[in-house]
């Protein structure tokens, strides 16, 4: 009989799921940590939802578990590369707040409309003012979704029933799969300046931290409404706050905050434009019961072996087991990684050459790392193992498989080529000796790149000088070097250089590069 341990409060309806799947549960929310270390290696299985911290010290202790379960999304609380080098599967529950927060969403789209919670405050506070509240009707109004995953979709499909316009910006995201939800995607600029409403529904990562910025709000028209139920920090607070206090944004709505709790008092909070919830997207009733009754029957299924649904990491604990593929499986998922950064236009699909036995072999594997890293960076859902093959083909996302015999410089070697509309960005990538991961060619340019960290990628005219140019402005920034890679067609033509960082590359820093006479495009990225 399994055993397992229930940390933190869950729907019920989770215990009578694994009970009557012949499990021993013990259901104990807020067990003591003391107690919680002391107990877990008499157990199979443990779920939790944020409260618990499955941190690498408890992973060590657990030596009959099995598999870790979240009653929710994301994984954050969990030590994923901790369990995965255990052997523990991993868990969550994709998809299962998906209708709670668009819903939220357009909760608070409405109440910005027509100044619920203003109105309903005066009211309580004993005066009748209509004047003060006249609203705005929906119909008719642009609305820009940006990031157009399984939540956006869900908003655009609900405000079209308002009769608005509906833009998306998701460069991930085929068109046929935009025009089936009635939405036209343009680009990131088109949205700040087209939409009277924007609302985002992206992860939080380098592109999209302070998509809303003094820079951003801008370029967006006079009065537009800001609604955030993704991620805190896609917003710049700050910024915020003064677009309200101008009077270039009229309202303001926000569910998540760059820090949890947010400060309560503070002027944002406090602004009367801002309608301002404590992260609810997810609490409603029927999602808590979703996500309870899909963990219990996901690690039911695993236990029974009947099913294997919601694994973050089952791809990752096979590759672990199997030591001459794993470095392969990391260096798939990293060129996905490094291709969501590197190109910036409409995606029309990704091609895959396998080059060598050894690849062959692991073809679907590979695929779905590379998936996986190029997904986590571009949609707002936890991308896993599992789910990367299935979101990438709900988004429309065309991918080809070519097996070719071995390259004549390398035995084995992964090609990744993604066509958008308007260029080619290949990446290719091998593993040298003692597991040690490369990039040895990026478009036409041959180079020797480790895909890790920070990293400077910028094109340029091949001339004395330039190295040094970009060096200098790197050290007046305290910035050190930890590599780097050159790769030039002809000398005195096209170049391109790779320089690793020890730290991150601020965008002052950026546009430093770019005022170089012979630089003409400069990115960064991090793995």
């Amino acid at each position: 009989m399994k055993k397992i341990l229930v940390t933190d409060a869950v729907d019920k309806k989770c215990v009578g799921i694994l009970e009557a799947a012949g499990c021993e549960v013990k259901y104990q929310p807020g067990m003591p940590r003391d107690l919680i270390e002391a107990e877990i290696n008499n157990y199979n299985g443990l779920i939790v939802r944020s409260e618990t911290k499955v941190n690498s010290e408890l992973i060590s202790l657990m030596n009959n578990m099995e598999v870790i379960g979240r009653a929710g999304t994301g994984v954050d609380n969990i030590d994923v590369e901790a369990a995965t080098r255990k052997g523990i599967v991993v868990m969550n529950t994709p998809g299962g707040n998906t209708i709670s927060t668009a819903e939220h969403t357009m909760a608070l789209i409405v109440s910005l409309c027509r100044n619920i919670a203003q109105a309903n405050q005066s009211m309580r506070s004993g005066k009748w003012d209509k004047k003060s509240y006249r609203g705005t009707e929906l119909q008719d109004k642009t609305l820009g979704v940006v990031g157009l995953g399984r939540i956006g979709r869900e908003v655009a499909v609900r405000s079209k029933a308002f009769e608005m316009n509906v833009i998306a910006y998701d460069p991930v995201v085929s068109e046929e799969l935009a025009h089936k939800v009635g939405v036209t995607l343009v680009d990131l600029n088109t949205i700040f300046e087209k939409s009277d409403i924007i609302t985002f529904h992206v992860p939080l990562n380098d592109e999209t931290r302070n998509m809303i910025s003094t820079e951003t709000l801008q370029k967006c028209k006079n009065g537009v409404k800001i609604i955030n139920c993704a991620r805190g920090g896609i917003i710049n607070e700050e910024a915020l706050l003064n677009g309200l206090e101008s009077g270039k944004v009229s309202a303001a709505a926000l569910d998540v905050y760059e820090k949890e709790p947010p400060d309560l008092s503070g002027k944002l909070i406090q602004h009367p434009k801002v309608i301002a919830t404590p992260h609810l997207g997810a609490s409603t009733e029927e999602a808590q019961e979703k996500v309870a009754v899909q963990i219990a029957e996901q690690m039911a299924g695993l236990f029974q072996k009947e099913s294997v649904r919601g694994v973050v990491n089952a791809a990752a604990i096979g590759a672990e087991s199997n030591g001459e593929i794993a470095p392969y499986v990391r260096l798939a998922e990293n060129i996905g990684i490094l291709h969501s950064q590197l190109i910036r236009d409409q995606l029309k699909q990704i091609n895959i050459n396998f080059s060598g036995e050894l690849l062959h072999s692991a073809s679907t594997l590979l695929s779905t790392a590379m998936l996986k890293g190029f997904l986590s960076r571009r949609v707002a859902e936890v991308v896993n193992f599992i789910n990367a093959p299935y979101l990438a083909k709900e988004m429309g996302i065309v991918v080809n498989e070519i097996k070719t015999g071995a390259n004549s410089n390398y035995t084995n070697l992964l090609t990744v080529d993604c066509e958008t509309d308007k260029e080619n960005k290949s990446l290719a990538g091998t593993v040298f000796g003692n597991n040690e991961l490369r990039i040895v060619s990026i478009d036409s340019f041959h180079l020797e790149l480790k895909p890790e960290g920070h990293m400077l990628f910028y094109s340029n005219i091949d001339k004395p000088g330039m190295l040094a140019t970009v060096g200098k402005i790197l050290a007046d920034a305290n910035i050190n070097i930890a590599g780097l890679s050159l790769g030039r067609l002809e000398a005195g033509k096209e170049a391109l250089t790779v320089i690793n960082t020890d730290s991150e590359i601020n965008k002052k820093v950026v546009k430093d590069i770019l005022a170089i006479n012979g630089v003409h495009k400069v990115l960064t990225v991090k793995i």
